[in-house]
């Protein structure tokens, strides 16, 4: 159950609109569906609708039902599997893997690839024989997840996932030089404004909360950068948006990036490595977490992939 307020900058704007800036994880449409089926309801029980106009102060609880969706079907797929035990197990994930079945990817995805792996191990996550994703990365990122194996583990580590305890640290390859070169970039995180399809830092009051530290590890040639950053909180593409915000976006990223190709000169071998990186420049590295059943504290690393080194060893 999440319970909203609406802030001055919503006052008089439609309902599902000032929903979709405070409850940026969920799409407009699907927060339109929820208005019309009743799993939101204003203070007081007055009538809405999706387009009811709000007020500063108005108050709305929103229940999100579970999401049923059809049962994704156990695939031959290779995955990296660093530590597995009976209740865990961590897989350090190929660049171009959707995580989990969704529209326009239905297989292929690491859940299948897990169902396969697990066959019989995995026990009822909400109920049904699935892996239970406690954390997720983009497609076009690489490295470490957990992923739960039965439902107690599920909430435990989703548990410490809420309560800032799970430790993620990135390595990131960015134009520019972050200044100063270590630091927090605290704003708040939301659906962009005009294009919903992105995300974007947005003013107090709107959006959720969004904590990235960095610090740079070396810096490189023709304005490249490679940045750790750990994770305070997790929204939809934060490392992305945050690094951009302060004028350092990643290297192949061609939703929040720029292309500087044209502003330097380079080698060919430069420009062949460029090229060649088609996506973020972004790796999850490191994990760290409380074993849901030992409690013993369980750390793993992964190194960088292959285009992410020939990045950093021709313009070192």
């Amino acid at each position: 159950m999440e319970k909203v307020i609406i802030t001055p900058e919503l006052n008089k704007k439609r309902l599902d609109a000032c929903l979709a800036e405070l409850l940026p994880e969920i799409s407009r449409n699907q927060l339109k569906h929820y208005i019309d089926d009743g799993y939101v309801r204003a203070k007081g029980g007055s009538k809405i609708t999706p387009a009811t106009k709000v007020k500063t102060g108005d108050v709305f609880t929103v229940k999100i039902p579970e999401i049923r969706e059809a049962d994704p079907e156990p695939q031959d797929l290779p995955i990296d599997i660093v530590y597995e035990d009976d209740d865990v197990l961590v897989v350090n994930k190929a660049v171009g893997m959707v995580v989990h079945p969704a529209a326009g990817n239905y297989d292929g995805t690491l859940v299948n690839a897990i169902l396969f792996h697990c066959k019989d191990s995995l026990s009822g996550i909400g109920g049904v024989q699935r892996p239970g994703i406690v954390h997720r990365i983009d497609k076009d990122t690489s490295g470490l997840m957990i992923v739960a194996k039965n439902d107690a583990a599920h909430k435990h580590l989703s548990k410490q996932l809420e309560k800032r305890k799970l430790t993620r640290v990135y390595n990131a390859i960015v134009w520019g030089n972050p200044s100063p070169s270590k630091g927090a970039i605290r704003t708040n995180i939301g659906r962009s404004k005009t294009n919903r399809k992105k995300m974007s830092v947005l003013g107090e009051g709107a959006g959720k909360e969004a904590i990235t530290n960095y610090h740079t590890i070396k810096t490189l040639e023709r304005k490249l950068c490679l940045v750790e950053c750990k994770l305070e909180t997790g929204r939809t593409h934060q490392i992305r948006v945050h690094l951009t915000h302060i004028g350092c976006p990643l290297l192949g990223d061609g939703v929040y990036g720029r292309n500087k190709m044209g502003k330097y000169k380079f080698t060919q071998e430069q420009k062949d490595v460029l090229q060649g990186m088609n996506r973020q420049a972004l790796h999850a590295k490191e994990i760290a977490f409380i074993h849901p059943v030992t409690k013993e504290e369980m750390r793993f690393s992964s190194e960088l992939p292959e285009d992410m080194q020939k990045v950093i060893s021709v313009f070192s």
